[in-house]
């Protein structure tokens, strides 16, 4: 009987980056002074769109690229550095490639055990691993076949299987999902997360797609430019974005233009004035207090939990709009709303249709709503950030 894989596998690695700057000739920066902390064993995924710097950072932890600048250690021991390389096959990693990146003249099993090749472990032993690595991804009785044989999907759990038999304590993903459709997505995903947990180790998983970023991670980490503009656990990345960049790279149903004016009288409650769309809010809310700092033209940032319809009672919504187009998302019907004909909000869901053309009333969560100056654009941190809260909640906030 083969051993237990997870209690044989290596102690998952811990991930320390320090000022890490990739440059290339010509001048063209790929990673600018990225610091980054990873404890053993977590699932960290690095989230960005193309030219963000992800695939770079992945290739400098893998070793495939060479830092200009920085330092990356690998638990204890520093494998990147301006007078320190050490090559792939010494840094005791795997990798899951988004083209797989299988042998087409070998067999799936062969495939696996390729990654064994380099151990000292016997041939039973290899065989042993091989198998019960093929059984635990479902591919058992595809051992015998080739590559191309296989489905898209199950050509992936090969290169899964290949990355995990060699029981390392770091595994890097390079967008393993994306060129599967959706649902095979989704549940390629649910493996993917489930079978690297088991395995303990540490993984470090890139992607552009926030939900499947938010649906595998303990951890993201948002690139613009080459920086690391917010790390953090999903639930503070969507909840408490740093910067409009993250906030729109996260998913938005819309963006209100809003102009703040007024001075705050003294003392917690303070009071400002808020207009969205050139009309003033239909009813009171409240923002953190971080709002003294916004006057004059600001946006409103609305994630698609942010807004919902609401019923025809008079000051129990905010604002109002036309619905501009409705689709039934079995749930439910998801809205686009119209507001002052000026912006659209999508997205907007509701359990029952309200009909195209149709003025409806919305009302504004603060779990979703962000406001940022209107200076701030999409480049790095903005200097103040504040949600939309209800009146209800705790002292230390200022109603609008």
């Amino acid at each position: 009987m083969a051993e237990n894989s997870t209690a044989a596998s290596r102690p998952a690695d811990s991930i320390s980056i320090d000022s890490l700057t990739k440059e290339y000739a010509g001048g063209s920066v790929a990673l600018r002074e990225v610091s980054l902390q990873v404890e053993p064993g977590k699932f960290v995924v690095l989230l960005g769109p193309s030219g963000s710097g992800k695939t770079t950072l992945l290739r400098c932890l893998a070793g495939i690229e060479q830092v200009t600048s920085g330092q990356i250690k690998i638990g204890s021991t520093v494998v990147a550095g301006p007078r320190t390389h050490v090559p792939p096959d010494r840094r005791n990693l795997s990798m899951v490639f988004q083209d797989y990146a299988l042998w087409p003249h070998l067999r799936v099993r062969d495939n696996v055990a390729f990654a064994l090749r380099r151990s000292k472990l016997d041939k039973i032993e290899v065989r042993n691993r091989t198998r019960a690595m093929l059984d635990r991804v479902g591919l058992g009785a595809l051992a015998e076949r080739y590559p191309n044989e296989l489905s898209g999907g199950e050509q992936q759990r090969v290169a899964l299987a290949r990355a995990l038999v060699g029981r390392t304590g770091l595994i890097l993903c390079d967008e393993p999902l994306s060129n599967l459709d959706a649902d095979l997505r989704e549940r390629m995903r649910v493996e993917i997360s489930s079978l690297v947990r088991e395995s303990g180790a540490t993984a470090i998983y890139i992607t552009h797609d926030q939900a499947e970023a938010f649906a595998l991670a303990d951890q993201v980490g948002v690139l613009q430019a080459g920086r690391l503009i917010q790390f953090g656990r999903p639930e503070q990345i969507y909840t408490e974005p740093a910067s409009p960049f993250v906030a729109r790279f996260t998913g938005l149903s819309g963006e209100l233009p809003v102009r703040v004016s007024g001075q705050p009288s003294a003392g917690p409650d303070g009071s400002l004035h808020l207009e969205v769309c050139g009309q003033a809010l239909l009813r009171p809310c409240r923002v953190r207090a971080t709002a003294h700092s916004i006057t004059g033209e600001a946006t409103l940032l609305v994630r698609p939990t942010g807004v919902q319809l609401t019923g025809t009672a008079d000051g129990d919504h905010h604002i109002s709009g036309t619905v501009a187009d409705v689709a039934f998302r079995g749930r439910g019907y998801e809205h686009a709303i119209d507001v002052a004909g000026q912006v659209r909000l999508t997205g907007v869901f509701a359990p029952v249709r309200a009909d195209r053309g149709e003025t409806v009333r919305l009302r504004l969560d603060p779990a979703g709503c962000h406001v940022f100056p209107a200076a701030s654009g999409t480049a790095g941190p903005a200097s103040a950030e504040v949600s939309v809260a209800e009146p209800a909640h705790p002292p230390g906030l200022i109603a609008l």
